[in-house]
């Protein structure tokens, strides 16, 4: 279940979040091009929508989803399209989709939900679907001066969530350093899975 405290600070925030990170990720066109043209994509954590908009226009069907109903509306301004309200646990969706992108938003779920919630997205993929996953590092969930939630995991920690959740057919972990809404230096875990394709 998303974490109250966390949904609220986006509630209270929805307008002056959806201005901040204009550039999508560098991770987002490496993740693309590993897909096959036009294929669908399911975004979680749409946020303001600007992973979505770069998807969208390298022409790939994105469903773009977020669990705040108020961040949701600032991306469907962007989009013109409507964006899925949806939890981690609410994702049912089974061989759905070529690939899910989830930029800074599964580092929300708490940690004992976190198996699930990747065990969900397993499930959504195709044969053969991507999963492009970032991670704030650490070894202690807690809370940042904004009181949101985070999981804050170790690379092994995190390895070992994704084992849990599925049999993967590759499995990889990088770390980069780089920043977040709080401006401040942050260490990124990028998890990157696939699932095997039909034989």
């Amino acid at each position: 279940m998303p974490d109250p405290e966390t949904l609220k600070f986006y509630a209270d925030n929805a307008e002056a979040y959806a201005q901040h990170a204009e550039r999508p990720s560098a991770q987002l066109a490496g993740f693309l091009a590993q897909l096959p043209p036009g294929g669908a994509v399911l975004e979680l954590g749409t946020g303001n929508g600007r992973d979505a908009a770069a998807m969208r226009t390298a022409g790939f069907a994105v469903t773009p989803s977020d669990a705040s109903p108020e961040l949701a509306a600032e991306a469907e301004k962007r989009l013109g399209m409507p964006v899925r309200i949806m939890a981690f646990h609410e994702l049912a969706d089974e061989s759905a989709y070529d690939g899910v992108w989830a930029c800074a938003c599964l580092l929300h779920a708490p940690r004992h939900e976190l198996t699930d919630a990747l065990a969900r997205i397993f499930a959504a993929l195709r044969p053969g679907g991507r999963l492009m996953a970032s991670f704030k590092a650490g070894d202690a969930e807690g809370r940042d001066q904004f009181g949101r939630y985070y999981n804050y995991l170790s690379a092994d920690q995190l390895h070992d969530h994704l084992r849990a959740s599925g049999p993967w057919a590759s499995l990889d972990i990088t770390a980069a350093d780089g920043s977040g809404y709080d401006g401040k230096p942050t260490r990124w875990l990028w998890a990157e899975a696939c699932k095997a394709a039909a034989r």
